[in-house]
């Protein structure tokens, strides 16, 4: 679980636990020989792959009263090296928050095992869903995308994206891939790796998908919406940790994720199924990075769909799970007042009783 402190019983090196204790130390050295090589001419034009953004392309405006070079970024598979490099970092990120917050605040709270596992969880997720958030909704400030909601499909394809943009996807996608040695790292449980491998799966599917078919205005967007309910239902879990009485937040995140699931879908129909459908630029061509078919439309509608239906039906079970806890706890609530009256009753009947034969 991050950087983890040195205990008296060394294990064998290499070994299964020497890795998973020391596996922030590791991962920080290998990041380490990528920004060594920078400083090496020979090495220099390996590490750049995976440090820096690639595919810059420079172009030429003339709004302003003198010529001025813009730069744009497109995608391609050396974006694969990137992520891996931002993979590495998010990996020690997470160890740093986990060492140096979570950890503290585990020992001072003594939370049950149970709980100790939903709280690191939450409260890794709640880190990085306010700076995803916080980050993209400065980059749709900043290009007008909220101002003009036809920005989101006209001039499809948009195969060119400011650096912000590119490196915000380049992060996202490091992020949840770093979530699939996290599950060895922290030795998640069998059961619960299933749950996890999904919901990483997903984010993974429609992240890469949005950014390979050149839908990363509509992808932003939506991550936004998401990242913004979904900071607060973890955030709502970390104050209920805190103090069970307090469950107003869990209310608002049951109403704005319905808000949400519907804004999701509304915006999917108007720009893949609307937007598109009567854009310019229609047909397949790999090469300008158009896939504006009705095939690729269709496909993209139905992911959206079915991960929306699905998301709802994983709402509804835990709505209903939370309703029958809470019935469950108030019925136990009222067998036991009843159950202490009589108790009261019955003690004071014996000591009655007792009175008696010793009078007698």
């Amino acid at each position: 679980m991050g950087i983890r402190k040195k205990t008296n019983k060394n294990p064998p090196v290499l070994s299964h636990e020497f890795v998973i204790q020391n596996h922030a130390d590791i991962v920080s050295c290998v990041a380490m020989v990528f920004l060594l090589g920078l400083m090496f001419e020979v090495t220099s034009k390996f590490a750049v792959l995976f440090i820096t953004v690639q595919y810059n392309v420079t172009i030429s405006t003339n709004e302003a009263p003198e010529e001025t070079a813009v730069n744009y970024f497109h995608h391609g598979i050396k974006d694969l090296a990137t992520i891996f490099f931002y993979m590495l970092v998010a990996i020690i990120m997470h160890a740093i928050i986990q060492e140096y917050v979570l950890d503290k605040i585990n020992r001072k709270k003594h939370f049950s095992k149970t709980k100790h596992s939903k709280f690191n969880e939450s409260g890794q997720l709640s880190a990085f869903y306010l700076f995803s958030f916080g980050w993209g909704t400065s980059i749709l400030l900043s290009e007008n995308f909220l101002s003009n909601p036809v920005n989101l499909w006209e001039g499809y394809p948009h195969a060119l994206m400011p650096f912000q943009m590119k490196f915000y996807f380049i992060c996202q996608l490091g992020y949840w891939l770093h979530a699939l040695p996290e599950l060895y790292f922290q030795k998640t449980k069998k059961e619960d790796i299933p749950r996890q491998l999904v919901y990483v799966f997903l984010y993974l599917v429609h992240i890469a998908g949005a950014y390979i078919l050149n839908l990363n205005r509509l992808g932003l967007v939506l991550l936004v919406l998401h990242y913004f309910i979904e900071l607060l239902f973890h955030v709502s879990r970390l104050v209920y940790f805190s103090n069970e009485n307090r469950q107003m937040g869990f209310t608002i995140w049951a109403v704005l994720f319905v808000l949400g699931r519907l804004l999701t879908l509304s915006l999917s129909v108007l720009t893949v199924g609307f937007g598109l459908s009567t854009a310019e630029n229609q047909g397949f061509d790999l090469a300008a990075g158009n896939f504006n078919v009705l095939f690729v439309r269709i496909t993209v509608l139905a992911a959206i769909c079915l991960t929306q239906a699905f998301m709802m039906w994983k709402f509804i079970n835990f709505q209903l799970r939370r309703w029958r806890e809470h019935a469950q706890a108030q019925t136990l609530k009222k067998k036991q007042v009843p159950a202490k009256s009589k108790s009261k009753k019955d003690k004071g009947e014996g000591k009655r009783t007792a009175h008696l034969s010793i009078n007698m």
